[in-house]
């Protein structure tokens, strides 16, 4: 039987989190004032975009009690991230980090230490990242400029202008990313300012009145030049760096000459399972680690033929 689009999103990295939001509670603030003074509360500090992980061979995140979390960040500033095993986890933003709570651990960006950290851990780690980011940005109305406030346990802020009182919620971009194949090749190709030899497949935002598969047809024309026959949803990742949704899609060209004119790819180039077996083996070719979709979505092309499975032939750092 085919694996269901769930579990197979649930293979991506920062998904599947057995974490209960409860989307319920949000407006019981009998409940959350409760939860955040009891003793299973936990508190994920957040400064600067920047998650608090402990040192050590396998990191996770700082985890604050109610009482650390009143002594170094705001409570009322607290968003209700949900429960897991018996624990009530919230997002802290920091505004100051004192040398006290810094000696705890290291501010680390997630986006480089997310693959050595545990799969719940990662997930809740940018989750809290991603909702902690969306409170700074909205500190005002974009209707009329007036403070806004924190409500419904931090997943909606309020404006305080007393005759228009607008509602404004996090937000998510949703984002087409695609791998392009034409019988036993697929199309990879390079940013600028990537490392050298790196290759990954391309992506772009979905515009708005735009459907998810115009949007692969679009960005595939747009960034290669390729027509595109036939598109296939493969798996979905959150990708809180800021706010991305990424949409994954397997789609099968029409054509093969590839044209650059958008210049937003330095290079672009159609890839044999061979050519990528031999690339990686000499380090003349570099994919995405595990932690990325696109990572997934060569896989799943690359382990339908026969050199083998993929992740066999990744570097360590990159499984």
């Amino acid at each position: 039987m085919t694996m269901d689009h769930y579990k197979r999103s649930a293979l991506n990295f920062f998904t599947a989190s057995t974490l209960d939001r409860m989307a319920l509670k949000r407006r019981d603030p009998q409940w959350l004032a409760t939860s955040l003074e009891a003793q299973h509360s936990r508190f994920l500090p957040i400064y600067q975009r920047k998650n608090l992980l402990s040192d050590g061979e396998i990191p996770h995140p700082v985890y604050l009690d109610y009482r650390e979390a009143k002594t170094f960040g705001d409570i009322s500033e607290s968003i209700l991230l949900g429960t897991l095993e018996g624990l009530t986890y919230f997002a802290l933003p920091i505004k100051t980090a004192s040398d006290s709570l810094s000696s705890k651990g290291k501010w680390e960006e997630l986006r480089w230490q997310a693959s050595v950290l545990p799969h719940d851990e990662a997930s809740l780690a940018i989750y809290a990242k991603a909702l902690s980011h969306w409170h700074e940005r909205n500190q005002y109305c974009g209707d009329c400029g007036y403070l806004t406030l924190n409500k419904e346990a931090g997943h909606m802020r309020e404006c305080t202008n007393p005759e228009s009182k607008h509602m404004h919620f996090p937000r998510t971009d949703p984002a087409v990313i695609v791998l392009i194949y034409k019988g036993d090749y697929c199309l990879l190709g390079r940013q600028a300012i990537w490392p050298q030899f790196q290759y990954s497949t391309i992506a772009g935002f979905v515009e708005p009145g735009e459907s998810l598969e115009d949007a692969v047809l679009r960005e595939a024309l747009e960034e290669t030049g390729l027509e595109i026959k036939t598109v296939h949803y493969h798996s979905s990742q959150p990708w809180s760096f800021p706010s991305s949704l990424m949409l994954g899609y397997l789609a099968e060209a029409n054509t093969d000459a590839i044209n650059l004119e958008d210049q937003e790819l330095e290079d672009a180039k159609w890839f044999s399972r061979q050519d990528i077996k031999e690339g990686l083996r000499a380090g003349t070719l570099k994919l995405p680690s595990h932690v990325a979709i696109s990572y997934r979505l060569i896989e799943a092309w690359f382990d339908e033929g026969e050199e083998g499975k993929l992740l066999e032939l990744m570097p360590a750092k990159d499984k």
